[in-house]
């Protein structure tokens, strides 16, 4: 907190926001309030100039080369589970992933487009790695089933991509505007890794066609290998993630995930 009262003042008071990282907090003095953080990417300011996160108020350089960033503060709150079936998320995603001023700042800041195939190559070399496929049926038939349907997902157009869609990240304001913050995980991608788990995590199947129409896409048979190919790959990651932390009920979940996506895959998809 000391980096943060070296640029504010002591009068202000200076609490912390939550978060993984710990860099994160909020700042009070006089009724003002500012989120305040420390080595945000240069990414922030497009996002804010975009209107996709709050207002980036300044930004400092510190003299050991840290970078203070103060967003405006928003009264709301964060987005409930039921609250991403509002179309108002599917007019934020399709704006993000529309926006080219968003993808020529991060291709400028050095992010390359991400290929499912050398996704798929990766997530291979790691489970081989950590010895989780002989372990587990369920990683090898996952596996199996993203070799299969790897075709489906060349050749498609990339754009900027959040990289975690969960309600948590969403916040919606008092006069009722939305914003998806906590950017760190933001790549190019095919924006299906996006919207997938929207409709796979949120949306009831019966509502998948209005989301979609609203996002501005047709659900065809090609679009749900591909979503589902994506949900295969992201549940393999945090299995592989969650087996590396040694944290055995979260990989009991993650294979009953996969399991489930197996099944889908076998039943709907491959027949």
């Amino acid at each position: 907190m000391n980096w943060f009262k070296q640029v504010l003042g002591k009068e202000w008071d200076i609490l912390p926001a939550g978060g993984l990282t710990g860099d994160a907090y909020v700042a009070e003095k006089d009724n003002q309030r500012l989120f305040l953080k420390r080595n945000s990417s240069p990414f922030l300011a497009v996002l804010s100039a975009e209107g996709i996160v709050p207002k980036l108020v300044w930004t400092k350089r510190m003299e050991n080369g840290d970078v203070i960033t103060a967003q405006e503060w928003l009264e709301g709150k964060k987005l409930e589970s039921k609250d991403m079936q509002h179309l108002q998320v599917a007019d934020l995603l399709r704006k993000i992933h529309h926006s080219s001023e968003l993808l020529h700042m991060l291709m400028r800041l050095g992010k390359k487009p991400v290929s499912s195939e050398d996704s798929f190559k990766i997530i291979t070399q790691r489970l081989h790695a950590n010895c989780l496929i002989p372990m587990y049926k369920e990683v090898k038939v996952a596996l199996h089933y993203l070799e299969r349907l790897l075709p489906v997902t060349k050749a498609q157009k990339k754009v900027v991509c959040h990289g975690d869609l969960n309600h948590n990240n969403l916040i919606w304001t008092k006069d009722n505007r939305l914003y998806l913050v906590d950017w760190d995980n933001a790549m190019i991608a095919d924006p299906i890794t996006d919207f997938g788990m929207v409709l796979k995590w949120y949306i009831p199947k019966k509502d998948w066609n209005k989301w979609l129409n609203q996002y501005g896409v047709k659900k065809d048979k090609q679009l749900i290998e591909r979503m589902y190919w994506y949900l295969i790959l992201d549940s393999l990651h945090y299995l592989n993630w969650h087996y590396e932390r040694h944290e055995s009920i979260k990989v009991m979940e993650r294979l009953h995930d996969l399991q489930y996506l197996n099944d889908y895959v076998d039943r709907v998809i491959l027949n």
